[in-house]
C-alpha cells in the first residue's frame, strides 16, 4: 500500500509527460489553462484537508493555540518556495520568454532551467506525501492509510499538467519524443525520493509533525498562487482556469473526506 502510494505522484506525471507521444505540436491553450486550474484546485483542497486541518488536530494539546504549528510550518513553507523562486526561473517567466535568434546552447540553457525549476517545486509534494504515510506508520489516528492515498492522488492529479508542460516545449524545439518524454518523466521521479528520505526520518520527523504538515501545505499553496494560476490566466482568459479550479478543489474536497 505504502509503496503505491509513494509511485502514485510520479505515475501522474509520467502520464503527463506521454502527452508528447499523442500531440503533434502544442497543447491546446483552453486545454491547458483547464488542467492548470484543476491541478491548482486540487492542491489547494488538499492542502487544507490533508495537511492543515490534520496538524491542527496534532496540536490539540495547546488548546486554542494550536493554530501556531499550523501557522509557522505553513510560513515556513510559502517562505521556502519563495527563496527557492529568487534562485531559479519562474515556471510561467520561462514558458513566455520569446524566441529569438539564439544560439543551441542558450535554447537548451532554457529548457533545462524549466525543467530545473519543475523538478525542484516537486520536492516539498514528496515531502509532503512521505510526511502523511510517516505520521500513519506511526500509528497517529488523524491520518488513515486512505487519507495518504487520498494526497498521493490528488498530488498526481495536478503533476499531470506540470509533466506535460515540460515535455511539449521540449519537443517543440525539435527534441525527440522519447528525449522530451525522459525530461518531463524526471522531473517527477524526485517526488518517491523525497518521500522516501522522509519516511526514513520519521523518528525525527514524529516530533515535528504538525509542522512538516503545514510546510508542505505551504509549499503547495505557494506553488499555485506562483506558477499554474498565472500560466493559466495569462492573456487574461481565466473562464476555463476558473471552471477547473472549483472541478479541482471539489473532487480533492470530496476525495479526502470519502477516503478519510
Amino acid at each position: 500500500m505504502i509503496f503505491i502510494g509513494l509511485l502514485i505522484p510520479f505515475l501522474g506525471t509520467t502520464l503527463g509527460s506521454s502527452c508528447v507521444f499523442f500531440m503533434k505540436h502544442t497543447m491546446n491553450d483552453n486545454v491547458q489553462r483547464l488542467l492548470l486550474g484543476f491541478a491548482g484546485g486540487v492542491m489547494i483542497a488538499a492542502g487544507v484537508w490533508s495537511l492543515l486541518i490534520p496538524a491542527m488536530e496534532m496540536a490539540d494539546g495547546l488548546g486554542r493555540l494550536r493554530f501556531l504549528p499550523a501557522i509557522t510550518g505553513f510560513a515556513f513553507g510559502v517562505a521556502f518556495l519563495f527563496i527557492l523562486d529568487r534562485i531559479t526561473p519562474h515556471l510561467h517567466a520561462t514558458a513566455e520568454k520569446p524566441e529569438g535568434p539564439e544560439s543551441g546552447i542558450k535554447k537548451f540553457s532554457r529548457t533545462m532551467m524549466l525543467f530545473f525549476a519543475v523538478t525542484l517545486h516537486n520536492i516539498p509534494e514528496g515531502m509532503a506525501v512521505g510526511i502523511v504515510f510517516a505520521s500513519h506508520l506511526s500509528g497517529s489516528a488523524l491520518i488513515s492509510s486512505a487519507d495518504a492515498l487520498a494526497l498521493a492522488i490528488g498530488i498526481a492529479i495536478q503533476n499531470f499538467p506540470e509533466g506535460a508542460i515540460i515535455s511539449m516545449p521540449l519537443r517543440q524545439e525539435g527534441n525527440g519524443k522519447a528525449k522530451s518524454f525522459l525530461y518531463g518523466t524526471l522531473s517527477g521521479a524526485v517526488e518517491p525520493v523525497a518521500a522516501i528520505v522522509t519516511i526514513l526520518l520519521t523518528s525525527f520527523v514524529l516530533p515535528f509533525m504538525p509542522y512538516f504538515l503545514a510546510f508542505a501545505a505551504g509549499a503547495m499553496v505557494y506553488v499555485v498562487i506562483e506558477e499554474l494560476i498565472p500560466e493559466a490566466t495569462k492573456n487574461e482568459q481565466s473562464d476555463v482556469c476558473t471552471i477547473g479550479f472549483s472541478i479541482g478543489f471539489a473532487l480533492m474536497m470530496v476525495l479526502d473526506v470519502a477516503l478519510g
